[in-house]
């Protein structure tokens, strides 16, 4: 099957959607090709914990409010449910159930080839798959000698799978600490980072967090483009966090020096068994259905400047780290990345394509 757009959007996550839907106010005829089942992203695989940090009122995608108390902190599973409601209001085609493979570019079109035969042409192209596809796994001192199990944070469901273990969790951002002090109800717990794990309030002077980055203009500041590596997040806290470090459920200790066998050492030559490790060492934006149009760098990153490609025009990505704003990667930013991307690609001098 062969079908002609106006625009493609490869991925159905909150970016893809939120693209779909600003494309759609242009009055242009969009596929949204997902690899998933169903339009809800990469959340369904997050940990079962998970809860947003950022209130309701600020975590909704354009034109589609997040029901209920606009002051809770939704969980994960009211995240997916909101997506699969919010999917049925954009006027896009969605084609769940086909990864997309390949991307064709002849100069003035794209085609983008999936995994089940099915292929889509238009002048436009967002890749839209984030930066969440593929986890960010450095390599450790010692690792191939290592003799437990290393598992990267997006493979974490619960603590019962780890119960009365001696768990390292590396990292020093809200997801590496989370788990920690979760995982450190059943387990013995260390948290293993290069720099200190330093704590935010969630709600200064009564205030979410997130009113202050809004209403101080910090959220939407663009300058995202001027990062050439984005800083480990500070862990938002409402105390929780900051008094389970304190009490040493978990240990935070600077990382260790190297593994041998079951053992981790550390700076000070101190040995501790271990278990596992979990990597909450974030993720890498990987869109490889662009490799073969050299739309990427050597490491597989998108070549773009706020989201605007610099190699192919009508090409653009969304839902990057710091992609304009350090809020364009959340639920919060991307709707207004995705207006911005929207507006120029529309602006674009190709014929409509054929309905």
């Amino acid at each position: 099957m062969h079908k002609r757009y106006d625009a493609i959007v490869v991925g159905a996550g909150q970016s893809g959607l939120a693209a779909a839907h600003h494309l759609g106010e242009h009055g242009l005829r969009t596929a949204v090709v997902e690899a998933g089942p169903e339009p809800v992203g990469s959340w369904p695989h997050y940990y079962d914990s998970l809860t947003l940090f950022s209130p309701a009122k600020y975590s909704a995608l354009p034109g589609f409010p997040f029901p209920g108390d606009p002051d809770r902190y939704p969980h994960r599973d009211e995240v997916v449910d909101y997506l699969r409601r919010y999917a049925a209001t954009v006027t896009a085609d969605i084609h769940t159930g086909q990864a997309v493979t390949g991307v064709d570019h002849d100069g003035r079109e794209f085609t983008a080839h999936t995994g089940i035969g099915h292929s889509y042409t238009a002048p436009r192209l967002i890749a839209a798959t984030g930066g969440f596809g593929t986890p960010n796994l450095p390599a450790l001192p010692g690792q191939a000698d290592f003799t437990g199990n290393i598992v990267h944070a997006g493979r974490y469901r619960s603590p019962a799978d780890f119960a009365g273990q001696r768990v390292i969790v590396v990292g020093a951002g809200n997801s590496a600490v989370q788990i920690a002090t979760e995982l450190a109800l059943t387990a013995e717990v260390t948290v293993a980072s290069r720099t200190p794990v330093t704590f935010v309030p969630q709600r200064p002077l009564g205030r979410d967090m997130h009113f202050w980055f809004r209403h101080s203009g910090l959220d939407t500041l663009p300058i995202g483009h001027l990062i050439s590596e984005p800083p480990t997040a500070p862990v938002f806290d409402t105390g929780r966090y900051r008094r389970a470090l304190s009490a040493g459920e978990p240990v935070a200790r600077t990382m260790f020096t190297r593994l041998e066998a079951d053992t981790a050492i550390w700076p000070d030559g101190t040995r501790d068994e271990v278990d596992t490790i979990v990597l909450a060492t974030g993720y890498r934006p990987n869109p490889a259905y662009l490799d073969d149009i050299g739309a990427l760098d050597a490491t597989g990153k998108p070549l773009h400047r706020k989201g605007i490609s610099t190699t192919h025009p009508g090409l653009g990505y969304l839902g990057l780290e710091w992609q304009r704003s350090l809020s364009s990667a959340s639920l919060r930013g991307v709707g207004r990345d995705a207006r911005w991307l929207s507006s120029r690609l529309a602006g674009r001098g190709d014929a409509v394509m054929a309905r």
